[in-house]
């Protein structure tokens, strides 16, 4: 296979030393020229071929972001990323709108991903060129374009199966998926919840994929990651010069999920006044982008997901009722790693076929602690120590060795050695759900039905008792 030629890289920045180090970092894996100035920088591009421009943002005279946006209008195959010490939120949309950035990356920078970040933009720059090629040579071809997104999609939708998760044949996890199959086909909103890392968004995409929508959109936005204000135009998207930096309109993922999932992530870190918009946008079925005067009919199925116990947020009014209920129309527990021990050795098999090509094992020890360790970071923690394992070891088998020092001395970790439940008894969360079922019949069943009552006697809220009701279907006990 040939080895594709170096691309050359344009490093922008006002500091010197900055642009030596950068350069230096650089030169062994693309052509690098160097300027001051976006002034210079212009003239760089002017007389050379430039593949990748990565720019400071706060320069004197021209901003990285007006630099770039520059670059954009007369070079717009360019790959364009910005490197600045600052987060202003207002300079990130303005890179984003302005200037097409394809990334934002923060100094202090480290130069392994420095350069996996250039390579990354590198192979972007070669792909581009050749869609355009085979666009061009497939343009008076729309049937053939047709097959290719059919087979796309069929492969997308393979790998996003409810067999993506991994699970024995006597897994809890078997019940949770059984009945993500049963409501799939219907347009029901879902609630996942469960632990961090314990594979909420795959089930959310094996839901969207079994489901009448699975030819749609199925978009994904991390509601914890930005404050309110980004997350309202991320969503409902905006209208050139609703603030600062719109320079352009904006499709919300809503309109972008249209006939398709959106996948709400961490909808519990939402703020009151947030999901009072959000709740009004699921009532009505429309968005209304910021700036716009004229509200967006969409038509999208929500699935939500969360660490939260989104029920005592509810009680204690951080989480609105009414938006509880409109996401919750399915709740599906996705139960923690360490419920689920049998699943291990299935899990660990499949990380270790997709994290090398050689062939490696777990010796029996070292399947012994992973099987007996109670995984607080559940499935990603338990990725993170076989990658290790096979990192550092030397042979095709992994001993207890290579894991970090948290596995490595298990006898020293409190908690690890938690008893294991006896065969057929079934999860404690499911134990805790039948009893408090059976308090709850027992105790309208003695009031005939008064949920004032009741709610005295068990030291709740009509408001808590009205959601355990409906959370254990006896609404009508």
């Amino acid at each position: 296979m040939t080895t594709p030629a170096p691309l050359s890289v344009l490093v922008v920045d006002d500091e010197q030393r900055s642009l030596e180090t950068l350069r230096r970092t650089l030169e062994e894996d693309f052509t690098v020229f160097t300027a001051l100035s976006a002034e210079e920088g212009n003239a760089v591009m002017e007389r050379e071929f430039v593949h990748i421009v990565l720019s400071d943002q706060r320069m004197p005279g021209t901003s990285g972001v007006e630099f770039l946006r520059r670059v954009r209008d007369q070079w717009p195959d360019t790959v364009r990323l910005i490197l600045s010490g600052y987060t202003e939120a207002e300079d990130i949309i303005a890179g984003i709108n302005e200037a097409g950035i394809w990334q934002y990356l923060m100094k202090p920078w480290h130069a392994d991903q420095l350069l996996l970040t250039l390579r990354s933009a590198a192979d972007l720059w070669r792909l581009q060129q050749d869609n355009q090629r085979l666009s061009l040579e497939l343009r008076d071809s729309p049937e053939y374009l047709a097959r290719q997104v059919a087979g796309r999609r069929a492969k997308v939708k393979a790998r996003a199966g409810f067999e993506r998760l991994t699970r024995a044949a006597d897994s809890p996890l078997n019940d949770v998926c059984d009945l993500a199959k049963k409501i799939a086909g219907h347009d029901l909103s879902v609630l996942v919840t469960g632990d961090s890392g314990t594979g909420k968004e795959l089930l959310a995409r094996a839901i969207h994929y079994a489901s009448a929508r699975a030819e749609g959109s199925f978009v994904v936005e991390n509601c914890s990651a930005l404050p309110d204000t980004l997350l309202e135009g991320e969503l409902f998207g905006h209208k050139r010069g609703a603030f600062t930096g719109a320079t352009e309109d904006r499709v919300g993922l809503f309109q972008q999920a249209h006939g398709g999932t959106l996948f709400l992530d961490e909808i519990g870190e939402t703020s009151p006044a947030f999901q009072v918009k959000l709740l009004r946008a699921l009532q009505e079925g429309e968005v209304r982008p910021v700036g716009s005067p004229r509200p967006v009919a969409v038509d999208v199925r929500i699935i939500a997901a969360t660490n939260r116990d989104l029920e005592d947020d509810v009680a204690c009014g951080r989480f609105r009722e009414d938006l509880y209920y409109r996401i919750a129309g399915m709740t599906l527990y996705l139960p923690a790693l360490r419920e689920r021990p049998q699943d291990i050795p299935l899990i660990v098999d499949e990380i270790l076929k997709r994290s090398s090509p050689e062939s490696f094992r777990m010796s029996d020890e070292a399947m012994k602690r992973l099987i007996g360790y109670p995984w607080p970071g559940n499935v990603r923690e338990l990725q993170n120590e076989v990658r290790r394992a096979v990192a550092l070891g030397s042979g095709a088998v992994l001993g207890p060795e290579l894991f970090s020092l948290r596995l490595a001395n298990p006898a020293r970790i409190p908690g690890l050695h938690a008893p294991k439940a006896e065969s057929g008894s079934g999860l404690l969360k499911q134990h805790l759900d039948r009893l408090e079922e059976q308090l709850l019949r027992d105790a309208m069943r003695r009031h005939k039905g008064n949920k004032t009552r009741v709610a005295d006697e068990l030291g709740l809220t009509r408001l808590g008792l009205r959601m355990k009701l409906a959370r254990l279907g006896l609404e009508e006990a």
